[in-house]
């Protein structure tokens, strides 16, 4: 088990499938949908044996959820396969697996493995970052390696924590709420048409 900065343990295993069926889901979806998974297959052995449609049963309504299922059963299988069972600590062994992309592998990199090398840019961060006027970015990827040149080091584990709930409850997509900002005075705004109240 690895541990986070508040002491609790952190099982790469979860962190991997949480990350992987939260994508274009409410979070209070996928941690529902996440705890009903587990109490069933909480391991790559005991979820490479469920079949898909079981897991589509368990994760239901996250979105996508046949689409995931089939991805976090290969995947517990290539754990097994060709990683001894154990979640990979490598940004490019991690995206060989089936629905893992550079989000999660970054979030399952900084969460499970204790990274301070990565920064996690989902589309919260990529939005977020274009507004301050950090980057001048078009993609989620673009605005990680932009991120890696202009944000200190020491925060780069942290910036998808912040900017996330900063995301979810002030600077939302389409009505940002301005006045509720602590940094109102200070953002340029760019790309914001409309604010919320």
């Amino acid at each position: 088990m690895e541990k986070i900065a508040d002491g609790h343990a952190v099982d790469p295993f979860r962190v991997l499938v949480g990350t992987m069926l939260s994508a274009q889901t409410k979070d209070a979806v996928t941690l529902a949908a996440s705890t009903r998974l587990f109490e069933v297959a909480s391991s790559p052995s005991a979820l490479a044996q469920l079949s898909v449609r079981r897991i589509e049963r368990l994760i239901y309504p996250v979105s996508f959820y046949r689409h995931k299922a089939k991805h976090v059963r290969t995947t517990s299988r290539l754990l097994l396969s060709d990683h001894g069972g154990k979640v990979p600590t490598t940004m490019a062994e991690l995206l060989t697996l089936p629905g893992v992309g550079r989000k999660t592998a970054n979030l399952v990199l900084i969460l499970a493995h204790q990274s301070a090398s990565n920064i996690c840019v989902d589309t919260h961060v990529h939005r977020i970052s274009n507004r301050l006027g950090w980057v001048r970015t078009k993609t989620p990827d673009q605005t990680e390696d932009a991120l890696y040149d202009v944000v200190p080091r020491r925060w780069w584990p942290h910036v998808n924590r912040f900017l996330v709930t900063w995301g979810q409850n002030v600077c939302k997509p389409v009505y940002p709420v301005c006045g509720r900002c602590a940094i109102e005075n200070a953002c340029p705004r760019l790309g914001v048409t409309r604010v919320g109240r």
